[in-house]
């Protein structure tokens, strides 16, 4: 794909996002052939934000969340700042087809990782972080059905970027803590309590940030000082609807709740 190619696709996935319409593909000449036209796409679409990045996702961290859209692997996701709803805020449902939302462990950096050549390991990563959140996402797709889209145009499309709850950093020294054996619980209105665990995001949190790290520097993608990476649901996707209301309970670590409208 050249410049111009990448720029129109970026722009029509952007215009779909804030107009809440959907494509079961995009055109031949718009469509990405591998990963790098992907997250060249994704840059496309970043640039119609007026904000700074505020972080990145990964989607497709579990064996069954690579099976359910016929990937085999993760992938990651730009999260633009108008995206963001505050902590105990409101999310809006209009127009979101998927209607799920998932509880996730994210990380906020404390400096800038740059690209190189030979991959980050999991302890250069975690010296770059400043703090631990609790997290929900709310995603969605531009693409219907997504499940047939295929990792090219799932990267396009900011793997199903959408919507963005950050809790407050944890206070606890998370950093001691086995996060691959941590509980995680999602109460979904009075409903009784939904269990998750780290372990369901890549073994480990940690590995999925790190896979996070060296995924962006196989694209010359730097990760920012102060952005956040969230990394992937460590419980099955609950279902949402209007007039809901979804708190997270990671224990030591903290909460996080939306409401649904």
């Amino acid at each position: 794909m050249d410049a111009a190619q990448i720029s129109a696709a970026g722009e029509l996935l952007y215009d779909l996002w804030v107009t809440g319409r959907r494509i079961a593909e995009l055109p031949p000449s718009l469509r990405p052939a591998t990963r790098a036209e992907g997250y060249a796409i994704q840059a496309a679409t970043e640039r119609r934000s007026a904000s700074r990045l505020f972080g990145w996702k990964i989607a497709a961290t579990s064996a069954a969340g690579q099976a359910h859209i016929q990937v085999d692997g993760p992938l990651a996701g730009r999260i633009l700042a108008e995206r963001v709803i505050q902590d105990g805020g409101r999310c809006h449902l209009q127009g979101n087809r998927m209607r799920v939302a998932e509880l996730e462990f994210a990380f906020r950096m404390s400096r800038t990782i740059a690209p190189r050549r030979r991959p980050y390991t999991t302890a250069e990563v975690l010296e770059q972080v400043a703090a631990l959140h609790p997290a929900i996402e709310v995603p969605d797709s531009r693409f219907e059905p997504f499940e047939r889209a295929g990792i090219a145009q799932l990267i396009a499309d900011n793997a199903c970027a959408h919507d963005f709850v950050l809790g407050s950093a944890a206070e606890e020294d998370w950093r001691a803590i086995d996060l691959g054996a941590h509980v995680v619980w999602g109460f979904l209105d009075d409903g009784p309590p939904l269990p998750g665990l780290g372990t369901n995001v890549l073994g480990d949190p940690r590995t999925a940030l790190t896979w996070l790290v060296n995924e962006l520097s196989r694209h010359n993608i730097t990760l920012h000082a102060g952005e956040i990476v969230t990394t992937g649901t460590c419980l099955t996707p609950i279902r949402i609807r209007e007039g809901q209301r979804l708190r997270g309970d990671f224990g030591v670590l903290g909460t996080v709740c939306a409401s649904f409208i």
